[in-house]
């Protein structure tokens, strides 16, 4: 197992990308446009993908939000590959990543139909907050924020 920084122009990161979109399809339903338009994965310089075997199999991402500040993006785990503890490798990863660039917290926006990802932050010790722009007015999105 291994872990790649890289940024958004590698290969394996857009190869899981568009399952994770596939996947969230499905989950956002009627809600998926207005989320997708926030998803977009150009010029993003903080990228990790994990690695079982050889084949990138999870990913995640952040970008700054704020100058103190960023926000976790495109997390995911492939599901032949999910309850391994890949996520919060990748989560772990990010955070540590995000302090050395000299950022002192970390947001996110996930979705109420994306309970395992719910439980996953909580594990890690993100805490709920009020829905931040442009999700405040979204009832199915849940925003997090944890003190790195």
């Amino acid at each position: 197992m291994t872990l790649k920084r890289t940024n958004s122009d590698d290969t394996d990161f857009k190869n899981l990308v568009v399952l994770l979109d596939q996947d969230l399809a499905i989950r956002d339903g009627e809600d998926h446009a207005f989320y997708n338009q926030f998803n977009k994965t150009d010029k993003i310089k903080h990228v990790i993908v994990f690695y079982e075997n050889d084949t990138a199999v999870g990913c995640g991402a952040f970008r700054e939000k704020e100058s103190d500040a960023v926000e976790i993006k495109r997390m995911y785990v492939h599901p032949d590959f999910r309850k391994k503890g890949i996520a919060s490798s990748v989560l772990k990863e990010l955070e540590i990543w995000a302090k050395e660039t000299g950022y002192t917290y970390t947001i996110l926006e996930t979705g109420k139909n994306q309970p395992e990802a719910i439980n996953l932050y909580q594990k890690q010790d993100y805490t709920i907050i009020p829905n931040y722009p442009p999700y405040e007015a979204m009832e199915n999105s849940v925003c997090m924020k944890k003190t790195l």
